[in-house]
C-alpha cells in the first residue's frame, strides 16, 4: 500500500510542480507584520508574543486568522508564527500572487510561519485552493502542506505526524481513507491572441 502510494505521487510530482507554481507575492517577505486580537502578552525577554482572541494577523498581502497565535522573533530580527483556531474549526490563510487575478487560501487546524525560510506550513485537516479571478482553479488537501515562498513550491504529506510513525505499517480503516493527498488540477488554457 505504502509502496504504491509513493509510486502515485511521483508520478504525479512532475505534474504538481510544473502545473501547479504559486508565485506568491514577493514583496510580503519585507512587509511588517500587523496584528490585531482580543489580548496580548508579551515576554521581552523571550521575543515571544501571545496573541488570543478572534487574531487577524497580515504582511503585505498575507491575511491569517485563528484564535490563538505565538509570535517569536530570533537575534537575527526573523519573525516566526503558530496559529491555530478556536476549537472545532480550523485557521485560515489567504495571499495574493503576483499574478494579478490569482490568490491562494489555505485552511489547518494549524498553521506556521516561518519569516527566515519564507515559508507557510498548514498542519492537520489541511487543505490549500487556488483561485484564477474569484474561480478556484486548484484544489489540494492532505495532513501537511508546506508552501514555499522563496521558491514557489509546495509539498503535501497525506499522514499526520502520528501515521508517520506507525511501526505497522500503515493506517487502516477511517484512517486509511484520511492518509490520502488529493489534488484538483484545472488545465492551464493558452493565452488567446489579440488582434
Amino acid at each position: 500500500m505504502k509502496f504504491a502510494l509513493v509510486i502515485r505521487c511521483l508520478l504525479l510530482s512532475p505534474l504538481l510542480w510544473g502545473v501547479c507554481s504559486l508565485h506568491a507575492e514577493k514583496a510580503d517577505r519585507d512587509k511588517p507584520l500587523k496584528i490585531e486580537a482580543d489580548k496580548l502578552d508579551y515576554d521581552d525577554l523571550k521575543q515571544l508574543s501571545i496573541f488570543l482572541g478572534k487574531v487577524n494577523l497580515t504582511k503585505g498581502s498575507i491575511d491569517m486568522r485563528g484564535d490563538r497565535l505565538e509570535v517569536r522573533q530570533d537575534p537575527d530580527g526573523y519573525q516566526y508564527g503558530v496559529l491555530t483556531p478556536a476549537a472545532n474549526s480550523r485557521a485560515s490563510y489567504r495571499q495574493k500572487r503576483d499574478v494579478q487575478t490569482e490568490s491562494v487560501e489555505g485552511l489547518a487546524q494549524r498553521i506556521e510561519y516561518d519569516g527566515k525560510q519564507d515559508k507557510i506550513i498548514l498542519i492537520g485537516n489541511a487543505e490549500l485552493r487556488r483561485y484564477k479571478s474569484g474561480v478556484v482553479s486548484d484544489e489540494m488537501s492532505g495532513q501537511r502542506i508546506v508552501y514555499e515562498n522563496l521558491t514557489d513550491r509546495f509539498s503535501i504529506d497525506g499522514k499526520s505526524s502520528a501515521a508517520q510513525g506507525d511501526s505497522n505499517g500503515g493506517a487502516s480503516g477511517a484512517a486509511g481513507s484520511k492518509s490520502r493527498v488529493r489534488a484538483v488540477l484545472s488545465p492551464q488554457k493558452p493565452m488567446e491572441s489579440k488582434p
